[in-house]
Formats: structure tokens, C-alpha cells, sequence
């Protein structure tokens, strides 16, 4: 066994993990997430995304391999001690909303704080923040089936981060949303994690959405690649080798870019590690 890096809140090393049916879905895949980052893990439909948010989030155990979370092994947990690290440490939020149609907006924003013991007041106040940052305040007195699905996906975000989450979950939050709503829910989600100093992993197929994180971490087929994305030839010759667009793309890239030589306009390559 090893221990994590001091820095990271959340560690992960080679994973692996196989559906009922036998195919893979995780092959040795490793990640380290520190306090307070937002991370994207990109890739196509069926990469793993998905089976690896799970497992990272004690939904699912890892059938081999090794998860910590604040240097403390989560795979070693059993089902009770991970259910409690879920509901005191970890917020979630699924590619569609779910909200229970008997109650209204706060309440199903409210929900989690209470099933955790908070007083139904407490609750209901972090509930009313949260819907309130993210534009859905209005609604609070308002039952599911009256909010536009856009809305209903900013009451669950607000749910999720009503727990006051030290690591938030988001798998695919913006998928079954236009275009216009999904750029609007995930800046105010990542707005909103940044000044509370949340550590998001955040699971997408889309190049924009994964654009507004710190860092990549790019799957297919269950492994880990490394994408460089070389800036199109016009933009770099129109900023300038020292331009701050230049700069940005340098820092996001620079551990596989090191050394290429573009070799056309938009170019990229994926290489398996």
C-alpha cells in the first residue's frame, strides 16, 4: 500500500473495474485531485467517466486498486462506513435531476441536511442560500413539476451543495440542458464551488463545459490518454508566441505538449499512458 501525496484531498491509484457482463469499464487508471480544484475527466460516451466518479465517490468499490480521500483508504471502507463518508464529505449530482415530486423546491434542496440531522430551520435556510445564488429562489415555494427542467437541474445542484460538500460529483450536470442553460448552470456551479473552496470532479463529453475546469484528465475505453490540442496557426500568429492566450493553453498542455511542433491548423493527438 501507498501512501497518497500530502496535497491531494482525493487519490486514486490504478483502478480497475468490469461490468456485470464482463467488459471493462476502468483499466489502471490513476488520479490525484487537490483541495479546493476543479477537475473535468473528458471522453467520449462509455470512456469510464462515469464507473470512475462512482468508485472515487464510494458509490461502487474498485475491484482492484486503491482510493484515499484526505489520507484515509476508502477502499478498505465497508458499506456503512462508506455510506457515512457519502452523506458527510461528498456531494452528488446525476446527468439529469431527481427530485422527489411530493415536496416542493426548498425542501427538496433541504432534503440531504435533514436526513443528516440539521434542523429543519438550519436546513431550510442553506436550502433558501443556495437557491438563491443559483437564480431558482423564486421558486422555492414551487413543486417539480412546475419548474422547467433547466431549474430543476439548479435545485439539485443547489441540494448538493447546500451539504457544504468537501468533494463535489458532478457526472455529466448539464447533458439533458440547451445549450444557453447548460453555459449558464455550470459557471454559476463552478462559480459557486471556487468561493467555498469545493474540490469538484466533474465527468463530461463536452470540450466547452470541460474548458471551465483547472485540469483534464481525458479516458477512453477505460485508460488514460493524453490529448494535446495545438492552437489553430491564424490565432497564434495573430497573439503572438508570448500572447496570454498562449500562455493559458502552455499551462494547460504543457506536461504532453513539451517539445511539439504544430503541425497544422487545429491539430491534436491522443496518446495511451
Amino acid at each position: 500500500m501507498v501512501a497518497p501525496p500530502d496535497n491531494d484531498v482525493l487519490w486514486a491509484r490504478t483502478l480497475h473495474f468490469q461490468h456485470s457482463d464482463g467488459s471493462p469499464a476502468l483499466l489502471g487508471v490513476s488520479i490525484g485531485v487537490q483541495e479546493g480544484e476543479i477537475l473535468a475527466v473528458s471522453g467520449p460516451r462509455g470512456s469510464g467517466k462515469t464507473t470512475l466518479l462512482r468508485c472515487l465517490a464510494g458509490l461502487v468499490p474498485a475491484q482492484r486498486g486503491e482510493i484515499w480521500f484526505n489520507s484515509v483508504p476508502v477502499h478498505t471502507m465497508g458499506p456503512l462506513t462508506r455510506e457515512r463518508l457519502r452523506r458527510d464529505r461528498f456531494g452528488w449530482i446525476d446527468p439529469a435531476p431527481v427530485l422527489v415530486p411530493e415536496l416542493n423546491t426548498w425542501e427538496n434542496a433541504a432534503l440531504p441536511l435533514m436526513l443528516r440531522g440539521t434542523s429543519r430551520r438550519r436546513a431550510r435556510t442553506a436550502a433558501l442560500e443556495w437557491l438563491e445564488r443559483l437564480d431558482v429562489g423564486d421558486r422555492a415555494r414551487d413543486r417539480p413539476h412546475r419548474l422547467t427542467q433547466a431549474e430543476r437541474q439548479r435545485v439539485s445542484i443547489a441540494r448538493a451543495l447546500a451539504l457544504a460538500p468537501t468533494i463535489l460529483f458532478a457526472d455529466e450536470p448539464t447533458a439533458p440542458l440547451h445549450r444557453a442553460d447548460r453555459t449558464h448552470v455550470l459557471r454559476t456551479l463552478t462559480t459557486a464551488a471556487r468561493s467555498h473552496g469545493i474540490t469538484v470532479v466533474l465527468a463530461t463529453h463536452d470540450p466547452e463545459t470541460a474548458s471551465l475546469a483547472d485540469r483534464t484528465v481525458s479516458l477512453l475505453d477505460g485508460r488514460q490518454v493524453k490529448t494535446v490540442h495545438l492552437p489553430p496557426m491564424a490565432d497564434a500568429d495573430a497573439r503572438g508566441s508570448d500572447g496570454p492566450g498562449t500562455r493559458r493553453e502552455s499551462r494547460r498542455t504543457q506536461p504532453a505538449a513539451r517539445g511539439a511542433e504544430p503541425e497544422g491548423q487545429g491539430a491534436a493527438c491522443s496518446l495511451s499512458v
